[in-house]
């Protein structure tokens, strides 16, 4: 009998409720003394603690020149590059092809017109974890998509960076890099660099810095990203094997990530459980993906409708459907945030660029935000204009009575300054 761990079973109002706090409150405590030091301090108080925490020798610089960025691309082999530049490509393409869909518009309004512009933030930083593994698909996906939104100032930042993570940099265009992480990395974009939007995922401490700065006020951010989810419904027609493997995609991201499977079948279950621990066994990043995999667990239900339902409740990071007519079952599917669509979508092919982004909601926020896009970088304006005072004059009097109704009779007056004899 194989000793490695399998998913737990358990019943679906037996869910843990960790599953839905995006934010950590230890977490929180440590990272507003670390923001607060670095509010104080600059970038000399982020230094400080990035040495504490191994981010940094002494003697390094927490800046990277952007001729540092270029000379690790040219330090790659052709094939190396390659992959950078065609997966850039691939998330250029998309984000640019939302940006199109998104339009300034205008329409008629009594005597005037009115309508909005949409345009980008003048800066953006773009986080990209480090701690296990090198993860230059994520500098891609945040840098690129912030520049194909319009953003004239990027800047980067992944602690211990190695030389495919600057290369990736330099693919995506970006203007800095700092090569700290945590919630340092957080307080140097919204103190020193001054983002205007704050992107990418994270540890917990990542998570909790990013909504301390956003709501002091200090910039926005794209959502709370915590460890990675991967949430699978799965029928009998699903293979064993590649739902296995799937969940192990996402178990060894960090041992605080969450495979889970929904199922209408206990047999299919432990058919995935029996591939779990075969792959585990000779699995190379199996140290990091077994204790995730003991965070993990199994859902059998009656119903694919039941399923679904369980799905939502959770909300994952990712959710995959294996099942049979699969494109019906996601069409009933309301809250994740990536969809991958039948058993040759894998999460997998989302990660490393096939166009959408891979920076997606976690601890159940899909209910109520999206992925990382180019609307993270937008801000969309309004504006009026009257060209006709006398076709105006509905409006007006309407204005008039409104601001009566609501005891503000400096608004009446302004407003019955626009009346026309």
């Amino acid at each position: 009998m194989s000793s490695e761990p399998v998913l737990k079973f358990i019943k679906k109002e037996d869910i843990p409720k960790d599953c839905a706090e995006p934010v950590d409150p230890v977490a929180l405590t440590q990272a507003a003394a670390i923001l607060d030091g670095i509010k104080k301090g600059g970038a000399a108080a982020a230094k400080e603690t990035a040495v504490k925490l191994n981010d940094l020798t002494s003697d390094q610089d927490v800046y990277v020149t952007k001729q540092e960025l270029g000379d690790a691309f040219a330090s790659l082999s052709e094939a190396e590059r390659g992959v950078l530049e065609r997966t850039a490509q691939r998330i250029r393409f998309f984000a640019e092809s939302q940006r199109k869909s998104i339009t300034d518009m205008t329409v008629d309004i009594p005597g005037g017109k009115a309508g909005h512009t949409v345009t980008a933030v003048a800066s953006a930083g773009c986080y990209a974890p480090g701690g296990r593994y090198p993860l230059p698909s994520s500098v891609l996906m945040t840098a690129v998509t912030a520049r194909a939104a319009g953003v004239k100032n990027v800047w980067v930042a992944s602690p211990r960076p190695s030389p495919v993570t600057l290369a990736a940099a330099h693919v995506a265009g970006a203007d800095g890099f700092i090569r700290i992480g945590g919630a340092q990395a957080i307080g140097m974009f919204a103190e020193v660099v001054g983002s205007d939007v704050i992107v990418g995922p994270g540890n917990k401490w990542v998570t909790a810095a990013k909504s301390i700065v956003q709501g002091q006020g200090k910039c926005t951010i794209d959502m709370l990203a915590g460890p990675s989810e991967v949430l699978v419904i799965a029928d009998d027609t699903a293979d064993a094997g590649t739902v296995a493997a799937d969940l192990l995609a996402q178990a060894e991201h960090d041992v605080e990530s969450r495979p889970i499977l929904v199922t209408i079948s206990r047999a299919f279950a432990d058919k995935v459980n029996e591939q779990l621990q075969k792959q585990l066994a000779v699995l190379p990043t199996a140290g990091t993906a077994r204790e995730a995999v003991k965070k993990g667990f199994c859902v059998v239900v009656d119903s694919i409708d039941e399923a679904i339902a369980v799905s939502d409740s959770i909300g994952p990071e990712h959710l995959e459907i294996q099942t049979e007519d699969s494109e019906a079952v996601a069409r009933k599917c309301d809250c994740y945030g990536g969809l991958f669509i039948g058993k040759c979508a894998a999460e997998v092919l989302g990660d490393y660029g096939a166009g959408p982004n891979h920076v997606l909601p976690t601890g159940g926020t899909a209910r109520y935000t999206g992925g990382l896009s180019v609307l993270n970088f937008l801000r969309t304006r309004t504006w009026m204009r009257i060209d006709e005072p006398a076709q105006s004059q509905v409006l007006v009097k309407d204005a008039v009575q409104l601001a009566r109704l609501e005891g503000l009779e400096g608004h009446a007056r302004a407003a019955e300054a626009r009346l026309v004899a």
